[in-house]
């Protein structure tokens, strides 16, 4: 179980149906490419890593946007399209997904925007990003918000999540859950940016604990 298909990483803070026309894709003349992707998030089989986490994710970095962090938009936006492109529950998934950016881009992006798109989806496997890397911070954040969200729908993501992994007993998932959920909390902050700090860090913190607490020892 990796800390991204553990976490889950489904923002959850708005609508149920996402309009996916809306969804801002960075690329002129990409728009198959676009509709590739967000088939892959649209299949039914995946629960919840579907076009709704998508949708969240990129509402998310725009809320950061809106709140001053900085970073470069038309990589971080790729990067969340591309990051959970493929998903089936496997170690290497994020792994994929970047091998899928660098393979499709290169006909609509110049090389260091792809190399860097890249290094993003790798980043999210662990929400690991030095201090200093502005793109990583903020997919990262956004990525994670999910965890801060209001305890209704925090509930439910932990459903969606857990329903993903059915295939494990509930012994196995809730070992895995809480490895990766302590590796995440173990941290001085889950977010990295100003932003994600000053907004999300304690209501997260405490949903977490809260999971924590309800898991079997």
């Amino acid at each position: 179980m990796t800390a991204a298909g553990a976490v889950g990483l489904n923002t959850g803070m708005e609508d149920d149906h996402p309009d996916v026309t809306d969804l801002p894709w960075p690329l002129t003349g990409a728009d198959a490419l676009r509709d590739e992707l967000l088939a892959a998030y649209g299949d039914p089989s995946r629960g919840h890593h579907g076009t709704r986490h998508l949708a969240e994710v990129l509402q998310r970095l725009d809320e950061l946007a809106a709140a001053g962090v900085a970073y470069d938009r038309t990589p971080v936006l790729l990067a969340a399209w591309f990051h959970d492109a493929v998903y089936d529950g496997e170690r290497d998934a994020e792994e994929r997904s970047a091998a899928w950016a660098e393979d499709a881009l290169p006909a609509h992006a110049d090389e260091a925007t792809v190399a860097e798109v890249a290094r993003l989806v790798r980043l999210t496997e662990h929400h690991r990003p030095e201090a200093d890397d502005a793109n990583g911070c903020a997919l990262s954040d956004a990525d994670l918000s999910i965890l801060a969200a209001a305890q209704e729908r925090y509930d439910e993501y932990v459903a969606a999540v857990r329903s993903e992994y059915a295939h494990l007993d509930d012994d196995v998932f809730a070992a895995g859950r809480a490895e990766v959920l302590r590796a995440l909390t173990d941290t001085p902050a889950l977010f990295r940016t100003a932003h994600g700090r000053s907004e999300w860090e304690q209501t997260a913190r405490a949903n977490v604990a809260r999971e924590l607490a309800g898991l079997p020892a």
